[in-house]
Protein backbone atom coordinates (compact mmCIF):
# COMPACT_ATOMS: atom_id res chain seq x y z
CA UNK A 1 0.00 0.00 0.00
CA UNK A 2 1.52 3.06 -0.67
CA UNK A 3 2.17 5.37 2.15
CA UNK A 4 1.11 8.67 0.36
CA UNK A 5 -1.88 10.28 2.16
CA UNK A 6 -4.27 11.52 -1.44
CA UNK A 7 -7.29 13.76 -0.58
CA UNK A 8 -9.79 14.26 -3.10
CA UNK A 9 -12.89 16.60 -3.00
CA UNK A 10 -15.56 15.47 -4.77
CA UNK A 11 -18.23 17.69 -6.25
CA UNK A 12 -21.74 15.71 -4.50
CA UNK A 13 -23.75 17.81 -6.38
CA UNK A 14 -22.80 17.77 -9.91
CA UNK A 15 -23.87 15.45 -12.77
CA UNK A 16 -27.33 13.99 -13.73
CA UNK A 17 -27.21 11.50 -10.84
CA UNK A 18 -25.95 13.36 -8.07
CA UNK A 19 -25.87 13.11 -5.31
CA UNK A 20 -26.58 9.30 -4.91
CA UNK A 21 -24.39 7.75 -7.67
CA UNK A 22 -21.70 10.12 -6.81
CA UNK A 23 -21.38 9.54 -3.13
CA UNK A 24 -22.02 5.30 -3.96
CA UNK A 25 -19.02 6.44 -6.15
CA UNK A 26 -16.85 8.10 -3.63
CA UNK A 27 -17.83 4.70 -1.26
CA UNK A 28 -16.63 2.32 -4.10
CA UNK A 29 -13.56 4.63 -4.62
CA UNK A 30 -12.54 4.29 -0.88
CA UNK A 31 -13.14 0.62 -0.79
CA UNK A 32 -10.86 -0.12 -3.87
CA UNK A 33 -8.08 2.88 -2.63
CA UNK A 34 -6.72 2.54 0.69
CA UNK A 35 -4.04 5.88 0.02
CA UNK A 36 -7.25 8.33 -0.27
CA UNK A 37 -9.65 10.55 1.51
CA UNK A 38 -12.58 12.09 0.16
CA UNK A 39 -14.31 15.42 0.86
CA UNK A 40 -17.87 15.26 -0.65
CA UNK A 41 -18.91 19.05 -0.84
CA UNK A 42 -22.79 19.75 -1.15
CA UNK A 43 -25.67 20.25 0.56
CA UNK A 44 -24.70 17.94 3.86
CA UNK A 45 -28.48 16.91 4.48
CA UNK A 46 -29.20 15.16 1.04
CA UNK A 47 -25.34 13.41 1.04
CA UNK A 48 -26.44 12.20 4.67
CA UNK A 49 -29.57 10.47 3.30
CA UNK A 50 -27.39 8.78 1.03
CA UNK A 51 -25.81 6.23 3.55
CA UNK A 52 -22.30 6.79 3.57
CA UNK A 53 -20.56 5.02 6.06
CA UNK A 54 -16.53 5.31 5.38
CA UNK A 55 -14.18 6.68 7.96
CA UNK A 56 -11.76 8.14 4.87
CA UNK A 57 -15.18 10.11 3.81
CA UNK A 58 -15.86 13.33 5.11
CA UNK A 59 -18.59 16.05 4.58
CA UNK A 60 -17.79 19.49 3.85
CA UNK A 61 -21.34 21.66 3.55
CA UNK A 62 -21.57 24.10 0.42
CA UNK A 63 -25.78 25.14 -0.11
CA UNK A 64 -25.21 26.18 -3.83
CA UNK A 65 -25.71 24.64 -7.09
CA UNK A 66 -24.06 25.49 -10.37
CA UNK A 67 -26.91 24.76 -12.73
CA UNK A 68 -25.31 23.64 -16.37
CA UNK A 69 -26.94 26.47 -18.19
CA UNK A 70 -25.11 29.41 -16.08
CA UNK A 71 -22.15 31.42 -17.61
CA UNK A 72 -19.45 29.66 -16.35
CA UNK A 73 -17.24 32.47 -15.14
CA UNK A 74 -20.29 34.28 -14.07
CA UNK A 75 -21.27 31.10 -12.00
CA UNK A 76 -17.83 30.50 -10.65
CA UNK A 77 -17.43 34.08 -9.17
CA UNK A 78 -21.03 34.77 -7.69
CA UNK A 79 -21.62 31.30 -6.27
CA UNK A 80 -19.01 31.24 -3.91
CA UNK A 81 -20.66 28.18 -1.55
CA UNK A 82 -21.53 26.30 -4.13
CA UNK A 83 -20.20 22.66 -4.00
CA UNK A 84 -18.31 22.88 -7.06
CA UNK A 85 -16.11 26.17 -6.01
CA UNK A 86 -15.74 24.84 -2.49
CA UNK A 87 -13.90 21.67 -3.90
CA UNK A 88 -11.61 24.38 -6.10
CA UNK A 89 -10.84 26.06 -2.90
CA UNK A 90 -9.68 23.36 -1.09
CA UNK A 91 -7.29 22.67 -3.74
CA UNK A 92 -6.43 26.46 -3.62
CA UNK A 93 -5.64 26.05 -0.30
CA UNK A 94 -4.24 22.68 -0.21
CA UNK A 95 -6.60 20.93 2.11
CA UNK A 96 -7.00 18.72 -1.22
CA UNK A 97 -4.71 17.39 -3.41
CA UNK A 98 -7.24 16.94 -6.48
CA UNK A 99 -10.98 17.45 -7.40
CA UNK A 100 -13.37 15.93 -9.24
CA UNK A 101 -17.00 16.84 -10.68
CA UNK A 102 -19.19 15.80 -13.13
CA UNK A 103 -21.10 19.46 -13.35
CA UNK A 104 -20.63 21.82 -15.87
CA UNK A 105 -17.34 21.63 -18.27
CA UNK A 106 -17.35 25.61 -18.82
CA UNK A 107 -17.85 25.94 -14.78
CA UNK A 108 -14.66 23.14 -14.20
CA UNK A 109 -12.91 24.95 -16.83
CA UNK A 110 -13.30 28.66 -15.20
CA UNK A 111 -12.64 27.18 -11.73
CA UNK A 112 -9.31 25.84 -12.81
CA UNK A 113 -8.03 29.10 -14.21
CA UNK A 114 -10.03 31.67 -11.29
CA UNK A 115 -9.87 29.22 -8.24
CA UNK A 116 -7.13 26.59 -8.19
CA UNK A 117 -5.01 29.04 -10.80
CA UNK A 118 -3.07 28.14 -13.14
CA UNK A 119 0.55 26.60 -12.96
CA UNK A 120 3.51 29.20 -13.45
CA UNK A 121 4.50 29.43 -17.28
CA UNK A 122 1.12 28.24 -18.71
CA UNK A 123 -0.48 30.20 -20.98
CA UNK A 124 -3.98 28.48 -21.20
CA UNK A 125 -5.41 25.23 -19.74
CA UNK A 126 -6.30 22.27 -21.68
CA UNK A 127 -8.82 19.92 -21.19
CA UNK A 128 -7.70 16.08 -22.49
CA UNK A 129 -9.74 13.39 -22.97
CA UNK A 130 -8.91 9.52 -23.51
CA UNK A 131 -10.05 8.85 -27.42
CA UNK A 132 -10.59 5.03 -27.60
CA UNK A 133 -9.01 3.40 -30.92
CA UNK A 134 -8.66 -0.08 -32.96
CA UNK A 135 -5.75 -1.08 -30.48
CA UNK A 136 -5.38 1.66 -28.09
CA UNK A 137 -6.36 4.12 -26.14
CA UNK A 138 -5.25 7.68 -27.40
CA UNK A 139 -5.41 11.22 -25.61
CA UNK A 140 -6.28 14.13 -27.21
CA UNK A 141 -5.89 17.65 -26.05
CA UNK A 142 -7.58 20.13 -26.01
CA UNK A 143 -11.32 19.29 -26.62
CA UNK A 144 -12.52 22.97 -24.90
CA UNK A 145 -10.88 25.03 -22.06
CA UNK A 146 -9.12 27.10 -24.79
CA UNK A 147 -11.26 28.05 -28.12
CA UNK A 148 -8.54 29.51 -29.90
CA UNK A 149 -4.80 28.82 -29.78
CA UNK A 150 -1.56 30.18 -30.15
CA UNK A 151 1.29 28.46 -31.52
CA UNK A 152 3.13 28.65 -27.90
CA UNK A 153 -0.42 27.15 -26.67
CA UNK A 154 -0.18 24.44 -28.58
CA UNK A 155 3.20 23.39 -27.76
CA UNK A 156 2.67 23.81 -23.83
CA UNK A 157 -0.51 21.21 -24.48
CA UNK A 158 2.17 18.76 -26.67
CA UNK A 159 4.27 19.19 -23.55
CA UNK A 160 1.49 18.28 -20.89
CA UNK A 161 -0.19 15.44 -23.13
CA UNK A 162 2.98 13.75 -23.69
CA UNK A 163 3.63 13.77 -19.80
CA UNK A 164 -0.01 12.39 -19.36
CA UNK A 165 0.07 9.77 -21.81
CA UNK A 166 3.04 8.45 -20.24
CA UNK A 167 2.56 8.82 -16.63
CA UNK A 168 -0.74 7.98 -16.12
CA UNK A 169 -2.02 5.94 -19.68
CA UNK A 170 1.15 4.10 -19.52
CA UNK A 171 3.02 5.13 -23.00
CA UNK A 172 6.76 4.39 -22.97
CA UNK A 173 7.21 6.95 -25.51
CA UNK A 174 4.42 8.86 -26.46
CA UNK A 175 4.07 9.47 -30.54
CA UNK A 176 2.69 13.30 -30.71
CA UNK A 177 0.49 14.52 -34.18
CA UNK A 178 -0.99 17.85 -34.81
CA UNK A 179 -4.80 17.59 -35.93
CA UNK A 180 -4.77 19.17 -39.54
CA UNK A 181 -6.31 19.20 -42.77
CA UNK A 182 -3.63 17.23 -44.19
CA UNK A 183 -0.20 15.05 -43.55
CA UNK A 184 1.33 17.30 -45.64
CA UNK A 185 3.93 19.40 -44.03
CA UNK A 186 2.41 22.63 -45.92
CA UNK A 187 -0.94 21.88 -44.57
CA UNK A 188 -2.75 23.72 -42.10
CA UNK A 189 -3.76 27.18 -40.48
CA UNK A 190 -0.97 29.57 -39.90
CA UNK A 191 -1.12 28.80 -35.79
CA UNK A 192 -0.68 24.95 -37.16
CA UNK A 193 2.46 25.55 -38.99
CA UNK A 194 3.82 27.92 -36.16
CA UNK A 195 3.21 25.43 -33.73
CA UNK A 196 4.72 22.21 -35.76
CA UNK A 197 7.83 24.72 -36.06
CA UNK A 198 7.83 24.64 -32.21
CA UNK A 199 7.27 21.30 -31.45
CA UNK A 200 9.93 20.06 -33.74
CA UNK A 201 12.40 22.03 -32.14
CA UNK A 202 11.96 20.21 -28.63
CA UNK A 203 13.99 17.36 -28.05
CA UNK A 204 11.89 15.56 -25.25
CA UNK A 205 8.84 15.17 -27.48
CA UNK A 206 8.23 12.48 -29.89
CA UNK A 207 6.58 14.42 -32.33
CA UNK A 208 5.51 12.66 -35.55
CA UNK A 209 4.23 15.20 -37.44
CA UNK A 210 0.07 15.54 -38.90
CA UNK A 211 -2.81 13.48 -38.17
CA UNK A 212 -6.36 14.29 -39.82
CA UNK A 213 -9.69 13.65 -38.66
CA UNK A 214 -10.34 9.99 -39.89
CA UNK A 215 -7.06 8.91 -38.62
CA UNK A 216 -7.91 9.56 -34.90
CA UNK A 217 -10.21 6.42 -34.37
CA UNK A 218 -7.53 3.94 -36.03
CA UNK A 219 -4.55 4.91 -32.91
CA UNK A 220 -2.34 6.40 -35.12
CA UNK A 221 -1.36 8.95 -32.30
CA UNK A 222 -0.83 8.66 -28.65
CA UNK A 223 -1.27 12.33 -28.16
CA UNK A 224 -3.32 14.51 -30.35
CA UNK A 225 -3.07 18.07 -30.27
CA UNK A 226 -5.34 20.69 -31.63
CA UNK A 227 -6.95 23.92 -30.48
CA UNK A 228 -10.60 23.99 -28.18
CA UNK A 229 -12.69 24.49 -31.22
CA UNK A 230 -12.06 21.73 -33.64
CA UNK A 231 -11.01 19.31 -31.05
CA UNK A 232 -14.55 19.84 -29.08
CA UNK A 233 -16.25 19.40 -32.92
CA UNK A 234 -14.33 16.07 -33.30
CA UNK A 235 -14.82 14.70 -29.72
CA UNK A 236 -18.60 15.60 -30.31
CA UNK A 237 -19.02 14.39 -33.56
CA UNK A 238 -17.17 10.91 -32.62
CA UNK A 239 -19.77 11.09 -29.69
CA UNK A 240 -22.64 11.47 -32.44
CA UNK A 241 -21.63 8.89 -34.86
CA UNK A 242 -21.66 5.97 -32.16
CA UNK A 243 -25.03 6.50 -30.89
CA UNK A 244 -26.22 7.30 -34.26
CA UNK A 245 -24.83 3.43 -35.42
CA UNK A 246 -26.29 2.08 -32.00
CA UNK A 247 -29.64 3.61 -32.85
CA UNK A 248 -29.49 2.31 -36.63
CA UNK A 249 -28.30 -1.30 -35.84
CA UNK A 250 -31.48 -1.32 -33.50
CA UNK A 251 -33.90 -0.64 -35.64
CA UNK A 252 -32.40 -2.82 -38.67
CA UNK A 253 -32.71 -5.49 -36.13
CA UNK A 254 -36.31 -4.97 -35.42
CA UNK A 255 -37.20 -5.10 -39.29
CA UNK A 256 -36.48 -9.42 -39.68
CA UNK A 257 -36.74 -12.15 -37.23
CA UNK A 258 -33.86 -13.34 -39.25
CA UNK A 259 -31.86 -10.33 -38.03
CA UNK A 260 -33.23 -10.69 -34.33
CA UNK A 261 -31.94 -14.75 -34.63
CA UNK A 262 -28.30 -13.67 -35.70
CA UNK A 263 -27.95 -10.59 -33.18
CA UNK A 264 -28.38 -12.95 -30.61
CA UNK A 265 -25.47 -14.58 -31.82
CA UNK A 266 -23.79 -12.08 -31.97
CA UNK A 267 -24.68 -10.41 -29.06
CA UNK A 268 -21.37 -11.25 -26.77
CA UNK A 269 -19.53 -9.31 -29.57
CA UNK A 270 -21.24 -6.22 -29.84
CA UNK A 271 -21.64 -6.17 -25.57
CA UNK A 272 -17.63 -6.04 -26.03
CA UNK A 273 -17.79 -3.42 -28.46
CA UNK A 274 -20.05 -0.92 -26.89
CA UNK A 275 -18.06 -1.80 -23.48
CA UNK A 276 -14.60 -0.55 -25.69
CA UNK A 277 -16.32 2.85 -26.01
CA UNK A 278 -17.77 2.83 -22.39
CA UNK A 279 -16.76 6.75 -20.97
CA UNK A 280 -17.37 5.29 -17.60
CA UNK A 281 -14.26 3.08 -17.76
CA UNK A 282 -11.69 5.92 -18.94
CA UNK A 283 -12.55 8.10 -15.65
CA UNK A 284 -13.36 11.56 -17.86
CA UNK A 285 -11.13 14.65 -19.01
CA UNK A 286 -8.55 16.33 -17.24
CA UNK A 287 -8.06 19.67 -17.23
CA UNK A 288 -4.08 20.51 -17.57
CA UNK A 289 -2.29 23.15 -16.86
CA UNK A 290 -3.84 24.33 -13.44
CA UNK A 291 -2.04 23.94 -9.79
CA UNK A 292 -3.93 20.87 -8.81
CA UNK A 293 -5.43 17.49 -10.54
CA UNK A 294 -8.65 18.46 -11.73
CA UNK A 295 -11.27 15.83 -13.28
CA UNK A 296 -14.29 16.14 -15.59
CA UNK A 297 -16.57 13.13 -14.90
CA UNK A 298 -19.11 12.71 -17.37
CA UNK A 299 -22.35 14.72 -16.85
CA UNK A 300 -24.27 11.07 -16.89
CA UNK A 301 -21.52 9.27 -14.26
CA UNK A 302 -22.84 7.13 -12.05
CA UNK A 303 -20.87 5.12 -9.38
CA UNK A 304 -18.70 3.20 -11.62
CA UNK A 305 -17.53 6.22 -13.51
CA UNK A 306 -16.94 8.14 -10.71
CA UNK A 307 -14.29 5.97 -9.06
CA UNK A 308 -12.44 5.80 -12.61
CA UNK A 309 -12.58 9.38 -12.36
CA UNK A 310 -10.96 9.13 -8.95
CA UNK A 311 -8.61 6.88 -9.94
CA UNK A 312 -6.88 9.22 -12.91
CA UNK A 313 -6.88 12.11 -10.33
CA UNK A 314 -5.16 9.70 -7.75
CA UNK A 315 -2.74 8.02 -10.39
CA UNK A 316 -1.91 11.75 -11.32
CA UNK A 317 -0.88 13.05 -8.16
CA UNK A 318 0.72 9.89 -7.14
CA UNK A 319 2.60 10.34 -10.26
CA UNK A 320 3.76 13.87 -9.57
CA UNK A 321 1.81 15.16 -13.07
CA UNK A 322 2.03 18.58 -12.08
CA UNK A 323 5.86 19.08 -11.38
CA UNK A 324 7.13 17.25 -14.05
CA UNK A 325 5.11 19.70 -15.72
CA UNK A 326 6.52 22.76 -14.29
CA UNK A 327 9.75 20.99 -14.69
CA UNK A 328 9.46 20.40 -18.24
CA UNK A 329 8.51 24.11 -19.02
Amino acid sequence: MNERKITIALDAMGGDNAPREICAGAVKACEKYNDIEIILTGDSEKIKACNINNPRIHIEHASEVIDPDEHPANAIRKKKNSSLRVAMEMVRRGDAQGCVSAGSTGAIVAGGVLVVGRLPGIDRPALGVPIPSVDKISFMLDVGATVRCKPENLLQFALMGSIYSHKVLGVASPEIKLLSNGTEEIKGDDTVLGARELIEKKESLNFKGYIEGNDIVWGKADVIVCDGFNGNIALKLGEGIMGCLKTLLTQEVKKSFMAKAGMLLLAPVVKKLWARFNYEQYGGSALLGVNGAVIKAHGRSKAPAIVSAVSVARNFILENGNELISREL
